[in-house]
């Protein structure tokens, strides 16, 4: 995604009760780049994403986003920005959930180190939806063994 950049912050000044941190959004940035995956999906599934990021309850807004592959082809695609948020940091664990995805999908290196480098909010109590998705890979780990 050209001409933007990861941000992270807190809706309304609010820290994420899930995340205990800033959450991600992107931003208009001339000259910076964010990357990520793209995802096809059907139009009938919209709802239920809207409703999962947080559209109903106005915290981000979609918006409509050209990304241009590694293959040069440009796509029109749905993204999210969060309305109304002052910039905070991510807690730890949503860095590393953001940094083990961009591993996961071979994101460029380059990028991953720039993720890596995100200062973080050094929260260090308990987080149930993070003890969950460890419980996940954990559980992939062993079905795959």
């Amino acid at each position: 995604l050209q001409d933007f950049k990861l941000e992270f912050g807190h809706h309304q000044g609010r820290t994420s009760s899930v995340w205990r941190g800033g959450t991600a959004t992107i931003g208009q940035s001339p000259g910076d780049e964010v990357w990520g995956i793209v995802w096809k999906m059907n139009t009938s599934n919209l709802s239920s994403l809207d409703k999962q990021e947080g559209v109903e309850d106005g915290i981000y807004v979609p918006v409509e986003v050209n990304v241009h592959t590694q293959v040069g082809k440009v796509l029109t695609c749905r993204s999210y920005q969060m309305k109304d948020y002052v910039c905070g940091p991510p807690s730890p664990q949503y860095k590393k959930v953001i940094c083990m995805g961009a591993k996961q999908n071979g994101l460029p290196t380059d990028y991953q180190k720039k993720l890596e480098a995100i200062e973080t909010n050094n929260y260090a109590g308990p987080m149930p939806i993070m003890e969950d998705i460890e419980a996940a890979i954990k559980a992939k780990k062993i079905n795959s063994a």
